[in-house]
């Protein structure tokens, strides 16, 4: 690994997390992710090396609104949360580039296809390379700082960069989400959930209550920030005691 790599690591990482609390931050190479890029930004996407992975937490209080279906509080917060990350991603890039390098911003939340669900990249399986937490049994990122309450933004970049490690932990013997789901649709085992049972619930929680979004946050909800190792023992992780959660400096 090069010093500029971890240079300009450090100093993209300090520039992100200076403008507000509750960020992360990870990088990972783009090796293998390929297959996760939509076929609208493929060719220049093909040409950046490395993705950078940015998790904003979302209000908790807000959370704690929700009972068992979203509510008109967290479809707010959800949509501004999304919006702060993609305002955030689009001035790490006028950084990037105005160190020289190219940069392309994912938004946080562009569906494309919305019986598929999918957009112009995987958010979550970037995080996941990147460190900045591991897939868990409800289908989304699960932060050992916030669990899955969290939303997330990419950017992918030709700078050189050094990669985070991904995380060797997961969900341990925790249940929370597969009690909580409305839907029945989560499993014990992350990548076995059920897309239609999940999706139908979304499209019926849409209809209702002035939602308008294919949006529930019931498992976000009960997803918080706890670590589980692969034995299952349990521990209060704060923001501090994390590394993705901190400014590095130069």
């Amino acid at each position: 690994m090069s010093e500029e790599a971890i240079t300009n690591y450090r100093r993209l990482k300090q520039f992100v997390l200076s403008f507000t609390d509750g960020v992360l931050f990870g990088v990972a190479s783009l090796d293998g992710l390929e297959e996760k890029l939509d076929t609208e930004i493929r060719d220049v996407a093909l040409k950046m090396k490395y993705g950078i992975s940015i998790a904003k937490r979302l209000p908790v209080a807000a959370l704690e609104t929700i009972t068992d279906r979203p509510n008109r509080i967290y479809k707010h917060i959800y949509r501004q949360t999304n919006i702060q990350l993609d305002n955030l991603a689009l001035l790490l890039v006028d950084k990037i580039q105005g160190m020289g390098y190219s940069a392309l911003p994912i938004p946080a939340s562009v569906v494309l296809d919305w019986r598929k669900q999918n957009s112009h990249f995987s958010h979550r399986h970037l995080a996941v390379a990147a460190g900045i937490g591991w897939w868990g049994r409800n289908n989304l990122v699960v932060t050992p700082q916030y669990g899955s309450q969290v939303r997330l933004v990419s950017v992918l970049t030709d700078m050189p960069l050094k990669v985070d490690t991904p995380l060797d932990r997961g969900c341990g013997d925790c249940t929370d989400c597969i009690s909580a789901c409305p839907a029945g649709a989560l499993s014990l085992t992350p990548p076995f959930y059920d897309f239609q049972k999940c999706y139908s619930k979304l499209r019926e929680f849409a209809k209702k209550g002035g939602i308008g979004y294919d949006i529930c946050g019931v498992c976000i909800k009960v997803c918080k920030g706890k670590e589980r190792s692969h034995e299952g023992k349990l521990t209060e992780v704060s923001g501090e005691d994390c590394e993705h959660s901190k400014p590095i400096g130069f």
